[in-house]
């Protein structure tokens, strides 16, 4: 299995393919982090692909690019194909099989399905697969865009892609972000989408199974479970992501490869946290890791430590969202703790705000329909925030993070309950329904605990410090001119302000900026929210500290 990864891809070029591929291995060495286990290349006069593995399942073989020689077709893949087992139970006839490697199977089904491959997997993707003999190309991504991926283009009528921006910045002449849930063929040259779910366009009236969304949601973590080096789980102290891991942690002792009839490799499962000294969350992890039996570590890191990384994180990222980076910066230190002592996956609990309204302005959602079509515009713009976080934040240093609130059948089911069943009006607590699914998995005062932004529960001085150092760094003067230094996706804030000059330090397409969304925010709404709410209007802060007096803390049933 082959996860996190990092590739390139050159399509349709004029230039020598020597050239042509010089430039690859030089644009691969931009994304090698991704991949430090392996490098890879296919060359042909009208394709080259470059590929940087992490080897997370088939450690010894799996090496990519992969070849289907009979058809004369080469892939390069980031991603985990759940299904791949029983995909190859849909195969019409036999392949001649090369590896153990889940992604084999995205080769023989193209040869087979074609484009309608993409609705048959199971997992997170972003692939490109060359066809010698058409000459064509197809570029596909995962539903949501829990796997990154761009695209660029030069005059000459060349197509680039590549794992992430910063292969592209100096190459391309413009580059934008690959569309999530969709795939571009270089015969049509268009993007054509994919996932198109029912959810996304009518407003559900099916009511809460709590035993089927239980069931649903343990059947996501098990099958992310794959894995033939050491794992782990962050726990925040928070309900999701300490849900993911009170579920991994049952999961723990018996292999998931062989249905769970053999010994797991790796018996012990270690959690991670991390914080500013005496944060919020620090507490609340300790009490989760003690309950679900993990080999627990905290990483306190210090105020200047975190502004030291922050160049680094906007590097990695390639954004300039204030929530992103404040939360980045944290996990980003993490990683590189994580990696430090051998484990090369985790479990988060990304998705699941999104899918359940868990952000505390949406107590403020009048209608059930409303309440639902946010959460739809929250979940198809996760590829440029937390999808982003969680992927990158942790890929600097090599790291896979897997979000199973985010699974595709999850997604098919969370996604189609009737929003009544999900809204907090007033004082009820978010996300009810979840927490009632599982009652018996956690302490009483983590599954009732509000919910708590990341950037703020590692330390609410982590965000005060950054407010701080923006006001040094960028004067009143600097801000009234801020349409003029920056006409295309202007700053909203000193701290945006900041973010987005250091960012332009680094990306010097003038197409880079344009993959970063800008708008006004209350505690990660999107700027539709603000209607929601007469307060919203003379605010602008993505800390959930904007939305005060929504319920207590000591709330401890719905």
């Amino acid at each position: 299995m082959i996860v996190l990864c990092g590739f390139i891809g050159i399509f349709e070029f004029k230039e020598p393919l020597e050239t042509v591929r010089m430039r690859a291995l030089e644009m691969a060495k931009t994304v090698r982090h991704r991949g430090p286990d392996w490098s890879g290349i296919y060359t042909n006069e009208h394709a080259v692909l470059a590929h940087e593995r992490l080897s997370i399942v088939d450690v010894e073989h799996g090496a990519q690019p992969l070849l289907d020689v009979a058809a004369g077709r080469a892939l390069a893949v980031n991603g985990e194909i759940y299904n791949h087992l029983a995909l190859q139970r849909e195969l019409k006839r036999p392949h001649a099989w090369k590896t153990k490697s889940d992604c084999e199977i995205i080769l023989y089904l193209y040869d087979e399905y074609g484009p309608a491959l993409c609705e048959m997997l199971s997992g997170i993707f972003a692939f490109a697969l060359f066809d010698a003999t058409t000459r064509d190309f197809f570029v596909a991504r995962d539903h949501i865009g829990i796997i990154p991926l761009y695209i660029g283009w030069n005059s000459d009528g060349s197509t680039y892609v590549a794992s992430e921006m910063k292969a592209l910045d100096a190459i391309c002449e413009s580059v934008q972000e690959f569309p999530p849930g969709h795939y571009y063929t270089g015969s049509e040259k268009r993007f054509v989408k994919w996932y198109d779910p029912v959810w996304a366009r009518t407003v559900p009236t099916e009511r809460v199974s709590l035993q089927r969304l239980r069931a649903t949601l343990e059947t996501a973590v098990k099958q992310q479970l794959m894995c033939d080096v050491p794992y782990g789980v962050l726990i925040s102290g928070g309900l999701d992501s300490s849900l993911i891991a009170a579920i991994a942690a049952r999961h723990r002792f018996k292999r998931i490869e062989s249905g769970e009839t053999e010994e797991a490799w790796w018996p012990r499962l270690h959690s991670f946290s991390v914080g500013l000294q005496g944060s919020p969350d620090a507490e609340y992890a300790r009490k989760v890791a003690a309950h679900i039996g993990t080999v627990h570590h905290e990483l306190v890191f210090t105020l200047q430590e975190g502004l030291d990384a922050v160049r680094d994180v906007i590097r990695h990222l390639e954004t300039f969202d204030v929530t992103s980076i404040r939360a980045a910066t944290p996990m980003y230190l993490m990683a590189r703790k994580i990696k430090s002592m051998g484990i090369k996956m985790v479990l988060s609990g990304e998705g699941a705000d999104e899918v359940f309204g868990g952000y505390l302005y949406f107590h403020m959602a009048p209608t059930p329909k409303e309440f639902h079509e946010e959460t739809v515009r929250k979940l198809f713009a996760l590829s440029k925030y937390d999808c982003c976080r969680a992927n990158k934040a942790t890929a600097a240093w090599g790291l896979e993070t897997r979000v199973p609130f985010l699974d595709k059948e999850f997604l098919d089911y969370a996604m189609s309950i009737d929003p009544a069943d999900k809204m907090c009006p007033g004082k009820t607590i978010e996300k009810g329904i979840l927490r009632e699914a599982f009652r018996d998995l956690l302490p009483e005062e983590v599954l009732w605990r509000q919910k708590e932004q990341f950037s703020d529960g590692v330390g609410y001085g982590w965000i005060d410090c950054l407010k701080r150092h923006a006001e040094e760094k960028v004067t009143d003067e600097m801000m009234a001119d801020v349409a003029q230094r920056f006409p295309q996706q202007t700053p909203t804030s000193k701290e945006g302000y900041l973010y987005r000059a250091i960012f332009d330090s680094i990306f010097q397409n003038p197409t880079a900026c344009l993959t970063v969304p800008v708008g006004p925010s209350i505690a990660c709404s999107t700027p539709t929210a603000f209607r929601w709410s007469q307060d919203f209007a003379k605010m602008d802060d993505p800390s959930g500290r904007a939305v005060k007096g929504v319920h207590l803390y000591a709330v401890t049933a719905i």
